[in-house]
């Protein structure tokens, strides 16, 4: 009998106490009816209002419990009517024409309509099931309606917690006798999620039955929690688990960082089947050694491309997108140097693959005969790539640090005159790039007394590299330059020397820093300094490999995109969204490419 009486006067949301706003969501359908309400409403006197709850106190007095009576004479403390309201009879009010829920009748009494107006202001903020956030503007909710994020993998985080609660608990809960059938619950709900989590990092790899799981853990965690344990216990175990737990961060993430170093700088098993497969059957097939063009190979005329690779099938993108855009393909000849390892597989792939009219040599610089090399074999080395951390040039004052990955030449580069001693000018590329429009216009280049024509990386100056390259002399506002796209003039390159210089400055450099892969970048830097000839920076778009908020437009318009950095096409921890430039220029009929399972 009490539950009615207490909707009917309110005394569930109408009577505030004193410094407590009721939050109430309604639907629009419940809106209207407080709407009616309200105009049915204003046609009463206060009188008449007051009148009537006391009307029903009164009727009501002898079976309303004690602290009922009490809260409604201290109304003039909590903001309420006082006892002293008119004795008169209400006098017929008509009830609501719906019977929708309706909001306590607005009392005589100041302190309750200004309550009143805060409770209920006008908003204009629905949230997404379209209710209303009945708050005033810049309030918590309304905030959080505006910054709303959708938790990604929710299931699997309420499982970790869930699992963490539950080992908590159960070493106190196991030592209980009485509740030997607790334990074992709790524990075969640990073991299910355990075997769950190892399996599932995400919420897409949760088995289908994991809510009926989650649901078993949380009724044992409840029964756990009405159990009267020690509280120290608990305590000690999930200080315990805490600790745990972030040995247990610390060693995944060395491990993290051990798996992506090993991951960026190993072959894929697919690369390497395909290598193996070609390499077989290169020998068990009869070929004429003699090239058919190799008329072509010293011809100074023609353009000549040098590739550094052992990798198939990123040497064959590069030489397939250059061919691709090439308004005469005839004229080209591309030398890709690789070790013995790979030698014979980059021979069979280039025979089964036609480039249009352009030639294609493939060298093993393990086997080149130059008189340089007589006493120390050549063994293949590629472009090398540094990620360097400085200050940065624009405001050094501000002690922020600056990463940059920049690629440089390796040793095996400095030997290109002697390699290709006919020849007088080669564009060398590197295989982590694509060509996306013809390159002849750079065999037009006057570069003066320049000797290479690189893209400079003004971002990064000498003078920013001080701690990496010694107390050489340079140019503190010189730049660095970038490999991936360069125009060498071979002639200059040889008036001038600079392969001498190169292994001068290693054996300075590499006995001050105790390493020669250390001194290598410095050395490429000083050799190169002043000597180098600036192409614009709109032909190659670098960045590709560590980058990944870079502009589409500006990738899809950039000459050449760069792939620098750890995140190679070819990996699968190359960034998905630039993996399609790479892509198209596989030759994927081939039917090595689906014996081998590369989907790259």
């Amino acid at each position: 009998m009490l539950v009615p009486l207490v909707f009917l006067l309110g005394l569930h949301n109408g009577f505030h106490s004193s410094g407590y706003i009721y939050e109430q969501r309604s639907t629009p359908s419940s809106q209207k009816g407080l709407e009616r309400y309200d105009r049915h409403d204003e046609k009463q006197s206060e009188g008449e209002k007051s009148s009537h709850v006391q009307d029903l106190i009164t009727k009501f007095e002898p079976t309303l419990p004690k602290d009922v009576l009490d809260s409604y004479a201290r109304g003039d403390k909590n903001g309420t009517v006082s006892r002293g309201a008119s004795d008169e009879k209400h006098k017929g009010v008509k009830a609501p024409p719906n019977p929708v829920p309706q909001p306590p009748p607005a009392f005589n009494n100041p302190k309750v309509d200004r309550i009143e107006q805060v409770a209920h202001p006008k908003t204009n903020s629905p949230d997404e099931n379209g209710k209303s956030c009945e708050l005033t503007y810049g309030s918590y909710c309304l905030w959080q309606q505006e910054h709303k994020e959708v938790m990604k993998d929710a299931m699997v985080k309420k499982l970790k917690d869930q699992l963490f609660v539950a080992r908590a608990y159960y070493p106190s809960i196991a030592k209980l006798p009485a509740q030997d059938k607790l334990s074992r619950q709790l524990k075969q709900n640990i073991q299910e999620l355990e075997h769950v989590l190892s399996e599932s990092s995400t919420d897409a790899d949760l088995p289908p039955l994991v809510e009926t799981k989650s649901e078993n853990m949380e009724i044992a965690i409840a029964k756990a929690k009405s159990v009267p344990v020690v509280c120290d216990n608990v305590d000690k175990k999930l200080r315990q688990i805490y600790d745990l737990t972030e040995d247990e961060a610390e060693f995944h993430m060395k491990q993290s960082a051990f798996l992506y170093r090993l991951n960026v700088q190993t072959m894929p098993k697919s690369f390497h089947c395909l290598a193996l497969k070609l390499t077989v059957e290169y020998f068990k097939s009869s070929h004429n050694e003699e090239e058919a063009d190799s008329e072509k190979f010293e011809d100074s005329s023609l353009h000549h491309y040098v590739i550094f690779s052992n990798n198939v099938l990123a040497a064959s993108v590069v030489i397939n997108s250059t061919v691709t855009h090439a308004k005469v393909s005839r004229n080209q000849v591309f030398h890709v140097l690789s070790d013995g390892q790979n030698y014979y597989a980059m021979k069979l792939w280039f025979r089964r693959n036609n480039y249009r009219e352009a030639a294609v040599q493939v060298l093993n610089v393990e086997h080149l005969e130059m008189d340089s090399l007589k006493d120390n074999p050549l063994q293949l080395s590629l472009p090398e790539e540094f990620r360097v951390s400085f200050r940065s040039y624009d405001n050094p004052s501000m002690g922020q640090f600056r990463t940059e990955y920049v690629s440089i030449f390796s040793h095996s580069h400095y030997l290109l005159p002697d390699i290709f001693s006919k020849l007088k000018k080669v564009v060398v590329l590197d295989d982590d790039i694509v060509i996306q429009q013809d390159l002849s216009a750079l065999w037009n280049l006057d570069m003066g007394e320049k000797v290479n024509g690189a893209v400079q990386f003004c971002s990064v100056r000498l003078g920013q590299l001080k701690s990496y390259l010694g107390e050489k002399s340079f140019g503190q506002n010189s730049c660095a330059w970038m490999s991936g796209l360069n125009v060498i003039d071979l002639v200059r390159w040889r008036e001038l020397g600079l392969t001498k210089t190169y292994k001068r400055l290693i054996k300075e450099l590499s006995a001050q820093k105790g390493s020669t892969a250390t001194a290598a970048w410095p050395a490429s830097l000083l050799t190169f300094e002043n000597k180098i000839y600036p192409l614009n920076e709109s032909w190659v778009q670098s960045g590709l490999g560590h980058a990944y908020k870079i502009d589409s437009n500006s990738i899809k318009t950039a000459p050449v995109l760069h792939y620098n950095g750890k995140m190679k096409p070819w990996l699968d921890l190359g960034i998905p969204n630039y993996k399609s430039y790479w892509k198209k220029f596989l030759n994927k009929e081939d039917q090595l490419l689906s014996e081998c399972n590369v989907n790259s």
